[in-house]
Formats: structure tokens, sequence, C-alpha cells
């Protein structure tokens, strides 16, 4: 038996009359849904930090600000998005007289997604929603590792008064995943590590099944040589230690000119604490230990931060895990998800910056979700971009300098989803511009108007009027004129130089009279030498 078959059938059922509805009445539950964020706040940062330990400002910042801010973007533009399209006649080709298209925007139908747990309310909310008012139902599987969360806001899209069974939240465990991929949805949100993208991508294809994949990253940071040290600097240590570094857009390579080296790594020491951070799966603490050996090996230096505690260069004995913080209990590494008392953290890691890192490192290539980043110098701005191109993934990079002509320069020669000047990672959450990867960084984009209509389908409606159908009687009827009117057409509208287009009107013209003279005769006849295709000329 297929999986979640009970499931499926109800959100047709429901889908189907959803579909039905003007943009603007499915908008209300959304506008219900965003003044819920707002009076639920508490609530929401309470579920967060049982799940995964996230501190209450920052699930206000990076949640429910962001959240909220999607949510109103759709209700100011969704339907203007999703609008049928009327097809301008000034760009209807000739031999299309008649015809009137329209592109609509038609649902999915049943779309799955399969949800993120590091920021489990915004990423998972926004999603969610555009699906929905794009006029499909939603089963979603939410991660394991933020039960609570999953349930308050599942909570919270029912309290706002979507129909009963349009959005169905399945059991949030890991298995539900790959049975959700199994399972005959019409389109598959994925936001995820690179390793399951790849999977899924497999299965998905295989059935045909279209899917958006928002994976991992790898995010390079350029710091050139008229950049503002002091703003780069914080930029960094804010883009490594956000969610502490649990981040699929964190800063992970910065790439910084050789006339500002130095200048660099005092701002940075200068910011640099040595703060256990308590990551939300043991994997990730294992994980960076090997990309710091792996670095150190390869003749990086860990940043010497400010409390004091000396750098670890090649040959040095590598170190033991940072004591937890008050409060934080070390757990088994075969759970993720730990008693209310612990709250959701398994391990805890230091941030770290890995001084002359090689671009060939495996920090440099991999994804990681821990605070650790290499800090590597250049002394000519395009080898610093394709030792950045060594990276499989591209999801975002961001650029600092004053020179800002220069910035847009650059940015069209780094293979990323997006690029951020003078900043990092916060312009990425603005709700009207799209978000997604490229390489093994996924495909497709969620948020902003390209993210809505990712969750349709476009579907033209042509109507022609009268009965001039040409095409029909050359089907019946052939016509010996048919090819000189059909050269001398593609002549007059698509010919170089307005003396060759006047001679394949002439052509064409000279053809519809054969025509014209044929029919007013009543004969088959097969044209004269005269009127070869050639003579018409």
């Amino acid at each position: 038996m297929a999986a979640f078959r009970s499931e499926l059938t109800t959100a047709r059922a429901v889908q189907a009359a959803w579909a039905r509805c003007a943009v603007a009445d499915r908008l209300r539950p959304v506008r219900a849904l965003r003044a819920l964020l707002v009076e639920r706040a508490a609530d929401i940062c309470a579920a967060v930090r049982a799940d995964i330990a996230r501190p209450r400002a920052e699930v206000l910042a990076t949640e429910v600000l962001p959240a909220a801010a999607a949510l109103k973007y759709l209700e100011k533009r969704a339907a203007r998005v999703l609008a049928p399209e009327r097809v301008s006649w000034w760009d209807q080709p000739t031999w299309l007289a008649g015809c009137r298209d329209t592109i609509h925007h038609r649902p999915w139908g049943v779309v799955g997604v399969i949800g993120t747990w590091n920021y489990p309310v915004y990423l998972n909310v926004g999603q969610i929603a555009q699906a929905l008012v794009a006029g499909n139902a939603v089963l979603w599987k939410p991660s394991e590792n933020v039960p609570r969360t999953a349930e308050l806001t599942d909570e919270l899209f029912r309290a706002a008064g979507f129909p009963e069974g349009l959005l169905q939240t399945l059991p949030a465990t890991r298995e539900a995943g790959p049975l959700l991929a199994e399972t005959d949805v019409d389109h598959v949100v994925f936001t995820g590590s690179d390793a399951v993208g790849r999977k899924l991508a497999a299965r998905l294809g295989e059935r045909l099944v279209p899917s958006t994949l928002e994976l991992s990253g790898c995010d390079a940071m350029f710091v050139l040589a008229d950049a503002n040290v002091e703003l780069a600097a914080k930029a960094a240590w804010f883009g490594l230690t956000l969610n502490r570094g649990q981040t699929c857009i964190a800063v992970r390579r910065i790439f910084v000119s050789r006339e500002k080296w130095t200048a660099f790594g005092a701002a940075l020491a200068s910011l640099a604490r040595r703060e256990p951070m308590g990551l939300v799966t043991p994997g990730q603490h294992e994980q960076a230990g090997r990309l710091i050996e792996d670095a150190v090996k390869r003749g990086a230096t860990e940043l010497a931060n400010r409390n004091g505690e000396g750098a670890r260069v090649a040959g040095a004995p590598t170190p033991q895990p940072p004591p937890f913080r008050e409060g934080e209990q070390p757990t088994a590494p075969c759970s993720p998800l730990q008693s209310e008392g612990n709250r959701g953290v398994s391990s805890s890691h230091s941030p770290t910056f890995l001084l002359n890192a090689a671009p060939d490192a495996a920090i440099c290539r991999e994804a990681c979700f821990a605070p650790v980043a290499a800090v590597i110098p250049f002394d000519v701005l395009e080898t610093a971009v394709e030792m950045a191109k060594q990276s499989p993934f591209g999801l975002s990079a961001s650029i600092f300098t004053a020179d800002v002509a220069k910035a847009r320069e650059l940015a069209a020669s780094i293979p990323s989803g997006s690029v951020v000047v003078n900043d990092v990672l916060a312009p990425t959450a603005h709700p009207a511009t799209p978000f997604g990867g490229r390489g093994a960084s996924g495909w497709g984009v969620t948020q902003g108007a390209e993210g809505l209509l990712a969750m349709t389908v476009p579907q033209v409606v042509t109507v022609r009027g009268g009965t001039f159908r040409p095409h029909f009687d050359e089907a019946v009827n052939p016509d010996p004129a048919t090819e000189q009117i059909v050269h001398g057409l593609i002549r007059w509208t698509h010919a170089r130089g307005l003396s060759e287009q006047v001679r394949g009107l002439w052509q064409m013209m000279k053809g519809i009279g054969r025509t014209a003279r044929r029919k007013a005769a009543g004969s088959d006849a097969q044209p004269t030498a005269s009127d070869s295709t050639g003579s018409a000329r």
C-alpha cells in the first residue's frame, strides 16, 4: 500500500475546491496567520528553545519577523503574481492571426514539503504558505528535531482558518521523509543536506515528480582591497555564529585581499571569543573536528582569540571538545533530541577561523553546519574567484568593497543563487526576492514572485476567432501554392534587409493570388512554370 494514502486522498478532495477559490479568498487565512505569529510569539520562542535551544531574541529576529514579512508579501502581491496573463498581440506571429492567448498559473495539486529544523518557523511557514496560496494542498513532514515547534506551527495554520485537510502534518520522524517521497504527490519541496537531496532527487526523477531542492552551502566572502575592514570582520563573525553556525548560507570561506590581510586578521581577533556553542546533532561536532584537523595538517592556523588561548598549528595535538555551558549535559550520540532540561542540544563547538587554509582543504569543499570557516589571502581577485569555484556549492556569497560597480561586475562571475554586497545573510530573507542555489546547493527557488510561481504549472489557453484555418484546408485539400506562400511569409517577416523582406511579401501575395484563382476556377490544376515559386521572386 502506498504511504500516506488516506492523507493524500483527503488532500486531493479538499484541494479541488480550494483551487476554485479566488486568490483573495485564499489570502484571508494568511492574514489571520500573520496576526497569530504576533500574538503567539512567546509560545513560538518557547517551542523553538525547547527543541533546539535558540535564544528568544534570535527566534524573534530570524523566525517570527521574516515569517511575518513573507506572509505580508503574499497578501500584497500574490493576487497580481497569480493573475492570468494576456499575451500581447504585438508578440503574436502573423501566421497566428486571430488567436488570443492567456497564460494561467494552475496549482500543482498536492505538494509535499519536507521541512528543516534550523529555522523551523520561517522556512516552513513560508514554503507552506506559498504552496497553499497558489491553490495547492500540502502534506508537510516536519523535522524530527523540532517536534514541539512543528506541533505549534500546525496549530497556528489550523487556527488561521485554512480548510480542514488542506494542510496535513505528517509524523515528525526520520522515516516519514522517504515515505513521503514515495507518495503520489505532484511536487516536492525539500530543505536539507545535499547528501539527502541527491537521493531524493534520484528517486523523484525515476517517478518524474518535479521538485524544489534547497540544499547545503559553503558560502564565500570576498574582502577587497578597498573594503571597510571593521565592517567585514563584524560580518564574518555574524555570518559564522548566527544560529551557532547552523545556517545553510553561513560564511564558510573568506577570501581576503593581501593588502587587508593583517588588518582583517587583527579585527577578527578582536571579535573572536572561545565561546562553546551548542549544536543540535553530534555529527556536526564530529565533522567540525575533522575539518579543523584536516585544515591544520595542511598548514592552517586556528585564530588566537582575545581570551589569550594560543593558536593550533600543524603537528599540534587535537584539543578535547570544549566544556558544555551551564545547564547543558553531554548526551548520547545516537539521539539528537534531548529532554527539555538539555534544551535539545547534543554537543558544543567553539567558533573557529582557520587562517591560511588551503583552497582545496575539506572545509572549503564540504558543507558544514558548525561555526567553522576558512580565511584565505589572495593577491589577484580573479584567482580568488577561481579558488571559490572549486567548491561545488553555490547558495550565496558576499562582497565587501567601497566600489559598488566593481562588486556588481564581480557578482556576475560568482556562480551562486544570490550575492550580497557589504552585508551577509540578512538580505537573503527579503520576501520579494527568490532564494535558491546552483550546483550542489540544489535547484528551483522559494520566496518572492518566482517562488510563488514555482508552486504552479503554467497553462496556456488559446482562443481563435473566425473560421479562417488554412492549415485545416491544407490537410484536407493540399494547395500547390502553399510552399510559395509560406516561403514568402518567412522572407517577409524574418529576412535580413528591407528589400529582401519586400520580395518575400510579393512572393507571398503572388501565392495567395494563385490560391484565389484556383478556388475561383474550382480547379486542382498543378502550377504552371510561370506560376512557380522561383518566378514569384
